[in-house]
């Protein structure tokens, strides 16, 4: 799957020696593309699952999980034409103490918070975004469409 490894900077000087300062560099994030198409929520899952650390613990990583196939759903149904060639981003990363999710999308409009009704079998989604996130957000982006942007706080032993 396309991507980029997660993986620690080392800053360099004109002679290739590290910086003293390479280990306040932050980990590059994780980056994928998927066809804006139901098919692309469990490639997601799947993508993401495999770049969580090993000592992300079960609960945690099952939260960023249904994060990213709530975001992922979201895109897919809401951010994209079903009648274009369009893609939707995830990108995962580690920093300020919290594990980030995004999700982009081509679309301009932003995601509506809503308070569906008990009977009504849709429109639940933020509502479980915000449940299951510390921090959570909406960015433009400068050229086409939005981030939908959530952080998980890191586990603290």
């Amino acid at each position: 799957m396309p991507g980029t490894q997660l993986t620690t900077l080392t800053a360099t000087s004109a002679t290739s020696t590290p910086s003293p300062a390479a280990h306040l560099l932050p980990a590059l994030p994780r980056h994928w593309r998927f066809p804006a198409e139901p098919a692309s929520v469990p490639r997601a899952r799947r993508a993401l699952s495999d770049a969580l650390p090993d000592h992300c613990p079960a609960q945690l990583a099952y939260e960023l999980r249904l994060l990213a196939t709530e975001l992922v759903t979201n895109a897919v149904r809401h951010g994209a034409d079903p009648d274009e060639d369009e893609l939707i981003e995830l990108s995962f990363w580690i920093a300020d103490g919290h594990y980030w999710l995004a999700v982009s999308d081509p679309s301009p409009t932003r995601p509506v918070l809503k308070r569906p009704a008990p009977d009504t079998e849709t429109g639940r989604g933020l509502l479980l975004v915000e449940s299951l996130s510390d921090a959570w957000g909406v960015k433009s982006r400068p050229t086409r469409g939005k981030s939908v942007i959530a952080g998980i706080r890191l586990a603290t032993p």
